[in-house]
């Protein structure tokens, strides 16, 4: 994965031998005999803690992902390793692009925290900067934005077009009510996380429930669903994996492409929003978000008209768990130094969205 790894970062070691140790036992066929682990740490995500273990062995190297919630969490389903565990167990039996799930541990015990093994996908994530493969022909790159536009359009289309009916993914949410509970819930997770005064966050979210469109049907929701969260092929042809699962749910799926809207930067919006790592979707080729939506429609053959109103959710959400983390580091509970410049980042996703609101536009 050209996503690169860092060193542990200090508060989010984990240590190998207790590691090793439980998985010679509980998840065996994970471990080759006399297998060395390396443990390197995913620095990207502002959420749940994601490792990389290289285990050497005498006929070579096998890597995993490893998954964990990070210090100074609340429990809640985003945390809740054995759900997100279990929604890959599904998406895979079905075909979906998604990491192989291999072994799972509730015991907090072990490093501190439940936490589950994935297989390691390899392949490109954008984060703020274009591939190698994509520099070295600038040419092209126009044209591999389009295209990818179009993959991200139609792997989300798909993903809502994933049979829910059935168990274990029939039971991940409450279908009626749905955007009401998220209108009211993130409200709720703002005024408990606030640490500063933001008059557009609190005008997003009365002007939210006020408009709150009716009930639509019901499909298997990601959450967040962002270019950063695709394993791609080299040259951004197609996805290999989809990552975090953590949020899924089942719900309106507008609900879904109002977040992707949010975090698809355009060339206008505020310079901080690349403090994200999502500029990528300002240069020439990608579509914009008005594009994203009617591609959408189009795609799923569904009245995207109420657009607005889900990207200023969308905008809210992000807002809301970006002020989330933010707060963490104001307690000092994290020591991950990205997150000191998400106070403005809130404030300028306020903005955002009560602008988004006012005009009635993406």
């Amino acid at each position: 994965m050209t996503d690169g790894t860092i060193a542990l970062r200090e508060g989010e070691q984990i240590d190998a031998e207790a590691l090793l140790a439980w998985l010679a036992t509980a998840a065996p066929d994970t471990v080759p005999a006399g297998a060395r682990l390396n443990i390197r740490q995913f620095p990207a995500g502002f959420s749940n803690l994601t490792y990389l273990l290289t285990m050497e062995h005498e006929h070579g190297r096998r890597a995993l992902v490893l998954r964990r919630p990070p210090r100074g969490v609340k429990a809640g389903i985003a945390h809740d390793m054995g759900r997100e565990h279990g929604i890959l167990m599904a998406l895979h039996a079905r075909g979906v692009p998604v990491p192989k799930p291999l072994a799972r541990c509730d015991d907090a015990a072990v490093i501190g925290a439940p936490f589950y093994f994935m297989e390691h996908v390899d392949g490109v994530i954008l984060r703020g900067t274009l591939p190698e493969s994509l520099t070295d022909h600038p040419a092209a790159v126009p044209g591999k934005l389009a295209a990818l536009s179009d993959t991200f359009v139609q792997t989300l289309a798909q993903l809502h077009a994933v049979d829910v009916s059935t168990e274990p993914l029939a039971s991940l949410g409450r279908p009626d009510g749905y955007v009401q509970r998220q209108v009211q819930g993130w409200t709720k997770r703002w005024l408990a996380s606030r640490t500063d005064e933001v008059p557009a966050l609190d005008w997003a979210a009365a002007w939210l429930e006020a408009h709150r469109p009716p009930d639509r049907a019901a499909t298997l929701v990601h959450n967040d669903f962002k270019l950063d969260n695709l394993v791609l092929e080299p040259d951004l042809s197609r996805v290999r994996a989809i990552l975090d699962w953590e949020m899924a749910t089942i719900g309106d799926p507008l609900m879904d492409l109002g977040t992707s809207l949010a975090y698809w930067v355009e060339t206008g919006d505020a310079p901080i929003f690349r403090a994200l790592g999502l500029g990528i979707t300002a240069l020439p080729g990608n579509m914009t978000r008005a594009e994203l939506v009617q591609a959408y429609g189009t795609q799923r053959g569904v009245d995207v008209s109420d657009a607005p109103f889900y990207y200023t959710f969308g905008l809210f959400k992000v807002a809301v768990i970006a002020q989330q983390i933010y707060a963490r580091h104001v307690q000092g509970l994290t020591s991950d130094p990205r997150f000191g410049v998400l106070g403005e980042v809130v404030k300028a996703l306020g903005n955002t969205a009560r602008t988004a609101a006012e005009k009635g536009r993406v």
